[in-house]
């Protein structure tokens, strides 16, 4: 038990042909890119339920199209009469599952926790009218097959945690925050603090970062300028400003959906996003603080195993 907890806790590192280890983490952006998006529709405080739509609508579909009826009878007295923690517990796994997997913390938590939620997923509504039931199959399989391979040996805080470096990794992540939070800002001024921000996406293909307003945007530039910074520069206190400048981006926008308007005019989503950024950044942070003084930096996971097939 103890060996099995310490290998899906370890970084999803592990040696093998290159071209694998690539396809691996693709698979496991494209996942995170999925949860990103599916985010979006889940609103505090009550998830739909007043106006019976949201994941109150879908959850509803394990009792009135029952996959597997033992799982509709939790649903049914557990899960709908206590619904708005049950809401805040989708929305938390969910965000996990985004910010993991984008970020590629701990890959093999977060591969299990996709299985699991995916499970869920396809018990509630794998029978529903208009569903497919193949697309939950296929979310299981993906997660599964992130799982056991290398998915965090390429662009991913697993890849620091093995010591393995992270300027690429900070410097990408730095760099796609400040173009996003710059495009944000630029299209926000025509109401730069609007509650419901500009939105970075598009729901004909169920692709998006979120929702920013004028503020939306600076935050998340000073967050990207933060990392930039620190992975260019190796300053642990640089990529704690930054972690702690997302998180706190995020706690904001969490304390304020669906209770009152968000000053930085984002969307759970854009919480996310934040959140990513703030892990990437403490992946940064740590490996600075636990470099040996006076070592050589390790090289990053881009370049330390070119030579593998």
């Amino acid at each position: 038990m103890t060996d099995r907890l310490t290998w899906v806790l370890a970084p999803a590192v592990e040696d093998g042909p290159r071209s694998h280890a690539i396809a691996a983490a693709g698979l496991r952006i494209l996942v995170g890119v999925m949860w990103l998006y599916n985010v979006s529709w889940k609103r505090a405080p009550d998830f739909g339920q007043e106006a019976e739509n949201g994941l109150y609508k879908f959850t509803s579909f394990a009792v009135s199209d029952p996959v597997f009826p033992p799982f509709s009878w939790v649903v049914e007295k557990l899960v709908l009469p206590n619904f708005e923690i049950f809401g805040w517990g989708v929305l938390a796994s969910e965000t996990a599952l985004a910010v993991l997997l984008l970020s590629g913390a701990f890959v093999r938590v977060a591969a299990l926790l996709g299985v699991a939620q995916s499970v869920a997923i396809a018990l509630s509504v794998t029978v529903a009218p208009h569903e497919w039931p193949w697309s939950y199959y296929l979310m299981i399989g993906a997660h599964l097959l992130i799982l056991f391979s290398a998915a965090g040996r390429y662009a991913a805080v697993d890849a620091v945690r093995a010591g393995r470096g992270g300027v690429r990794l900070g410097t990408v992540w730095g760099g796609l925050a400040v173009v996003a939070g710059l495009i944000a800002a630029a299209v926000s001024l025509g109401d730069p603090f609007a509650a419901a921000g500009t939105n970075l996406g598009t729901s004909d293909f169920s692709v998006g970062i979120g929702r920013y307003n004028l503020l939306g945007g600076v935050l998340l530039v000073a967050v990207g300028v933060l990392l930039l910074l620190a992975a260019r520069g190796g300053r642990a206190a640089l990529a704690w400003a930054a972690a702690g400048l997302g998180a706190l981006g995020a706690l904001s926008l969490y304390a304020q959906l669906g209770f009152t308007d968000p000053i930085l005019g984002g969307s759970p989503t854009t919480a996310a996003v934040y959140l990513a950024c703030a892990a990437v950044a403490a992946g940064l942070a740590l490996a600075d603080r636990g470099a040996r003084p006076g070592a050589r930096p390790a090289v990053d996971s881009e370049h330390s195993d070119r030579a593998a097939p």
